[in-house]
């Protein structure tokens, strides 16, 4: 079968935003898929851009831009990939938007409510696509914890316990230059913003709920941002929900250790991750007055962000991690900074720029 073609009957054309680490693993899902041609990179650093030659020397020809701006003016990408430091996603999510691109962006999406909302303004005007790369959606043991909640197997959801620990902190001190993610004018927070941001993502995202007033304590240490966090949270359907995010651990490298139960007047949803680098998790879903687990089969299929982002380009899916997820996360977090700063409970309500 031929694969498909966009409506000018050419592949889809990707810019790529931020040449970091991070990107390569984009690229390397993006050369699998046939209907993507990679057209131009986008960083600053030099460095970067060796590091894309040697890595992936059928690229050796790309053109690489130091701004944004003049790749999008001058190679016009059908779609980009944005994978920089958290403080510059805005501008680049929005003149790229403007510009006539679909966007797949890093998550956390923005640093604050406002933004987020002027996001989704911004994709509605144009008629774009807006993909936050929460890889969690696409898969298989969250698409299925979604699918059971969805269908009603623990009920009305109560209450959420969720615990997230990796070795975080420690690691940020390894080479004598702090990297840019401790440094808040550049990362907007620290590991709430980092691997804590998925973890409250997959929360808000699986079962639906939106926060509506959060309390939290943070510890920093010896830096600007956030590692330890301790946050409850309100939800608008009356849900509690305790999440415990903790960047000072031990850990197997970057792994991260996690323990979510999800409680519904039915039953409960219980997830274990506990830290393999092979990512192993264990599901398991209890109803109330019953001793054994409920059986849950075979677990769905899995894809990724970026297959997601073409599908969804193509008109052949929905888009699974929309602006929304990243509203939703920003209320929380922005909300848990605030709260921690102020030491009083804070309304998500009053963060948005319709207050």
């Amino acid at each position: 079968m031929a694969a498909a073609q966009t409506s000018q009957g050419q592949k889809i054309r990707v810019g790529l935003i931020g040449l970091g680490n991070n990107m390569m693993g984009h690229i390397r899902r993006l050369l699998e898929i046939p209907e993507v041609e990679i057209v131009a990179g986008v960083d600053p650093v030099e460095a970067s851009q060796e590091r894309l030659h040697q890595r992936y020397p059928q690229l050796a020809a790309l053109p690489v831009f130091k701004d944004h701006r003049e790749m999008l003016r001058s190679v016009r990408p059908d779609a980009v990939e944005i994978s920089t430091p958290h403080a510059f996603h805005f501008r680049q999510i929005v003149e790229s938007l403007e510009a006539g691109a679909h966007v797949l962006v890093e998550k956390p999406m923005v640093n604050s409510v406002r933004e987020a909302e002027d996001v989704i303004r911004t994709r509605d005007a144009t008629g774009k696509i807006v993909l936050v790369s929460y890889q969690r959606h696409t898969q298989p043991t969250f698409v299925k914890m979604k699918q059971l909640i969805e269908q009603g197997e623990i009920g009305e959801i109560e209450f959420i316990q969720a615990l997230q620990n990796q070795q975080w902190y420690a690691s940020k001190f390894r080479t004598p230059e702090l990297p840019w993610r401790v440094h808040k004018e550049l990362s907007g927070g620290g590991q709430l913003n980092d691997s804590g941001s998925h973890l409250v993502d997959i929360l808000l995202h699986v079962t639906g709920l939106e926060p509506e007033i959060v309390f939290a304590g943070q510890q920093s240490f010896k830096l600007e941002v956030d590692v330890n966090s301790a946050i409850t949270v309100r939800f608008t359907n009356g849900a509690l929900g305790n999440i415990s995010i903790v960047g000072q651990a031990p850990g197997i490298g970057g792994a991260v250790w996690e323990d979510v139960t999800i409680y519904g007047s039915k039953g409960a949803i219980y997830y274990r991750m506990i830290g393999q680098p092979d990512f192993k998790p264990r599901l398991e879903l209890r109803h109330i007055n019953e001793n054994e687990p409920v059986d849950l089969g075979p677990l769905p299929e899995g894809s990724t962000p970026d297959q997601n982002f073409v599908d969804a380009i193509l008109g052949r899916d929905t888009v699974k991690s929309p602006a929304e997820c990243g509203l939703r996360v920003m209320q929380l977090s922005e909300a848990a900074w605030k709260s921690a700063e102020t030491g009083q409970p804070v309304s998500v309500r009053a963060l948005s720029s319709h207050h």
